[in-house]
């Protein structure tokens, strides 16, 4: 698709596509972007249309999939806080707070196995976020999750266990 076939179809099929969006996400800023998702997705893949209906129809079709990823992403983001809100992690804090305390957890933090002990230096002391420490292991970010949450159980345990 040459560029004068692009501005065209842009110019033709913008408020159809921005009205259409706007029926499924009922928000202005969402639906804005996601037609501008669409124009982008249609530009860079227009190989992809075989002609086989009009491209408005074609335009809708990649409209509504990137409403569905935009809602399942939120959705995720949702479901998963960045910040876990379990009462383990207040304890924790807290007990970091008093620096004798703290020297303790950290000689337990020193002696506890690997990976655990990184993940969570990092994700507490180093203040990282969970995709982050992910790309640091090479691994996902629920990966770096689960294993945050696995060395703070391990630590509370050790904690109950030393009475700290």
């Amino acid at each position: 698709m040459d560029k004068k076939t692009a501005e065209q179809l842009y110019e033709t099929c913008y408020m159809k596509v921005y009205s259409y969006v706007m029926t499924l996400a009922k928000d202005k800023h969402a639906a804005e972007e996601i037609t501008q998702e669409t124009f982008f997705k249609a530009m860079t893949t227009q190989h992809t249309f075989r002609g086989e209906s009009e491209s408005y129809s074609w335009l809708c079709a990649i409209a509504k999939n990137a409403f569905i990823d935009s809602t399942r992403k939120q959705s995720r983001l949702q479901e998963e806080p960045d910040e876990p809100q379990a009462d383990i992690g207040t304890d924790i804090e807290q007990s970091i707070t008093d620096q004798d305390t703290s020297f303790r957890i950290h000689l337990l933090l020193h002696s506890m196995e690997e990976p655990y002990r990184e993940v969570f230096e990092l994700r507490v002391f180093g203040e990282l976020s969970f995709t982050q420490i992910g790309a640091i292991f090479g691994k996902t970010e629920t990966w770096a999750r689960v294993t945050y949450h696995r060395a703070r159980l391990k630590l509370k345990e050790r904690m109950d266990k030393n009475e700290i």
